[in-house]
């Protein structure tokens, strides 16, 4: 299953980092990757693979966003169909 990752907040050192690792440690790859700056703000969007994830899509989810809580930024994980099907209509 492929995920789409998606982390808004205001921009410091160690987001990216952050991000990388714990997907890392969850065997999630990272298939492909945009990020930008805008006005003090990072946003990005990843494209990621979670076939080999040592956890279920649930666990990915709640330990991004525990994550998230202590980067102090926004990060969720939702199914690339799902994602697909909502920016279609």
């Amino acid at each position: 299953m492929r995920g789409i990752v998606t982390v808004v907040g205001k921009d410091k050192v160690g987001i990216i980092a952050g991000v990388s690792q714990k997907l890392a440690e969850q065997a999630i790859n990272i298939l492909d990757v945009s990020q930008t700056i805008m006005d003090d703000y990072f946003t990005m969007m990843m494209l990621v693979d979670l076939t080999n994830s040592t956890k279920d899509f649930e666990a990915a989810r709640q330990q991004l966003s525990t994550l998230g809580e202590q980067l102090e930024v926004t990060i969720t994980i939702q199914n690339q169909e799902i994602f697909d099907t909502m920016h279609k209509l």
